[in-house]
């Protein structure tokens, strides 16, 4: 599969003009590794109006594959077989794609990853939505961001939480087996485990 953009009509939230812009429906990494930065720091989901400048996000379907993830935008449920070693995801949101993304680039279980943050929420006693940025200093300290009064918080757990997390999915078959296929693994998937 190669990275394939196609040329789509839009029409600008600000000024009501219509203009083309790229849109990607298949990005492979894998085969050109600029994609994978491209989709890490959000520049392709982003289009800009050539008349008035306003930028806004792209929310159409994407397939994006790696070397390890097979990574799917879609708000619909999608059956798949045979991903050939792959692990295969589904997001409904291009936020979680990106999310989802640098925790695979990173060699963490995105499993692990939300019962990560089921436990952060926990301990600082906040309903907070956290999202993976990346890993941190010597010890792998996990950094998350979330909202809160308007501005982006910064929070970094210690890589021994993740670990513990790591080791209690490992002891549950049973969230590995949810995840098959096209899985969207998120915070109700974690919270369904903990009932």
């Amino acid at each position: 599969m190669k990275s394939v953009a196609v040329k789509t009509a839009v029409t600008c939230s600000s000024c009501g003009k219509g203009y083309e812009a790229d849109v990607y429906r298949h990005i492979d990494a894998q085969d050109d590794p600029q994609m994978k930065e491209a989709v890490m720091n959000g520049s392709v989901f982003v289009r800009e109006c050539p008349l008035c400048g306003c930028r806004e996000l792209i929310k159409t379907p994407v397939i994006y594959r790696d070397s390890h993830l097979l990574l799917c935008l879609s708000e619909y449920k999608i059956e798949a077989e045979g991903l050939d070693g792959l692990s295969g995801r589904r997001v409904c949101d291009v936020g979680s794609f990106i999310e989802k993304v640098k925790i695979f680039d990173a060699g963490l279980d995105d499993i692990a990853v939300e019962l990560c943050k089921f436990v952060t929420r926990q301990e600082i006693g906040k309903d907070a939505e956290l999202k993976f940025l990346r890993t941190d200093g010597a010890d792998n300290d996990i950094i998350f961001t979330y909202p809160e009064d308007g501005r982006m918080q910064m929070l970094s757990v210690g890589f021994n939480v993740y670990e513990d997390c790591r080791a209690i999915v490992e002891r549950n078959p049973s969230m590995k087996a949810a995840a098959q296929g096209l899985a969207l693994v998120d915070r109700d998937f974690v919270e369904e485990f903990l009932k």
